[in-house]
């Protein structure tokens, strides 16, 4: 990647486990201890650094208290149905490896791992420590989308935990017709979000939320010229302006849950991070614990 340009991997610890958990089907151990989430979590992990050869790691990883944003909505993700205690029982191991890579996890009561992932990636991207930092954010799902700057990717799955993608800024204009990284809050503020139980606006759909904020730019400039009774405005159909009208406060409670926190209080250091010698024995005998054979090799 250059002299003077580092990169930065940071890991969506519960997303990713939970993508490998839902993408590989059940391995089980000798002793009967399944270890599916563990290992594909490490096939994408290791892939990544194959890929990227980051000069720094983080992990992030949700805790199971509630959030901010379950104290603002009380249904947020109240539709989502729990992962079964056999995902849950696999997170202490894969953490267990992290440190033995000595890489850094980031948890905090209140706030999920994306608020961290954004918090992290943001201050690396306006602090920079070098002269360029490049962060990489590896996720399961595309939440994390909303981040991405010219210093910023994200490095998901197109299928299972094998075949990726890397959304840069035109990738995202690209799936979304137009739209970029930092309107796809407002995107979902609009459309809502079943994953996460996100109301956002009756009725807006996917094609009509793209096309106002194409035409409108944000959620703010859509009701302000509303309020104001704008040309551009008037060329809004009526049922749909009666009905944003009628679901104002919805839509901008759906921003602030489905917008990603940059602000966190964390105790982040880059140069705390960086990616290096690590204890490869510790390592090996974890993974012969867990009868990753085939992984010992492919240790970083």
């Amino acid at each position: 990647m250059g002299e003077d340009k580092k990169t930065l991997l940071v890991i969506d610890g519960n997303s990713l486990a939970h993508r490998a958990f839902h993408a590989l089907p059940p391995l089980v151990t000798k002793g009967g201890v399944l270890t599916g989430a563990v290992y594909g979590f490490l096939l994408a992990l290791f892939k990544a650094i194959k890929d990227f050869q980051p000069d720094f790691i983080a992990a992030t990883f949700d805790l199971p208290s509630p959030t901010f944003r379950h104290q603002k909505f009380q249904g947020y993700k109240a539709n989502r149905v729990k992962a079964p205690d056999e995902f849950y029982n696999q997170l202490p191991k894969i953490k267990e490896i992290l440190r033995a890579f000595d890489i850094q996890i980031f948890e905090k009561e209140g706030y999920e791992a994306d608020d961290l992932i954004g918090t992290i990636a943001k201050s690396t991207s306006r602090k920079q420590v070098f002269p360029k930092v490049e962060t990489i954010i590896l996720s399961g799902d595309l939440d994390n989308l909303q981040l991405i700057d010219p210093n910023i990717k994200v490095y998901t799955f197109k299928k299972g935990v094998k075949e990726t993608i890397l959304y840069d800024e035109e990738i995202v204009e690209k799936r979304y017709q137009g739209l970029k990284p930092n309107q796809l809050a407002d995107f979902r503020a609009l459309r809502g979000d079943p994953s996460d139980n996100i109301p956002g606006v009756p009725g807006v759909g996917e094609k009509t939320a793209i096309n106002l904020l194409r035409e409108f730019g944000n959620v703010d400039n859509l009701y302000k010229e509303i309020e104001e009774k704008t040309e551009r405005a008037k060329g809004i159909k009526t049922k749909l302006k009666e009905t944003l009208v009628d679901s104002k406060e919805l839509a901008f409670l759906s921003r602030e849950l489905a917008t990603i926190q940059k602000e966190v209080s964390v105790d982040f250091c880059l140069e705390k991070c960086r990616w290096r010698d690590y204890d490869k024995e510790k390592s090996s005998r974890l993974l012969k614990g867990l009868e990753f054979y085939s992984l010992i090799n492919r240790l970083p």
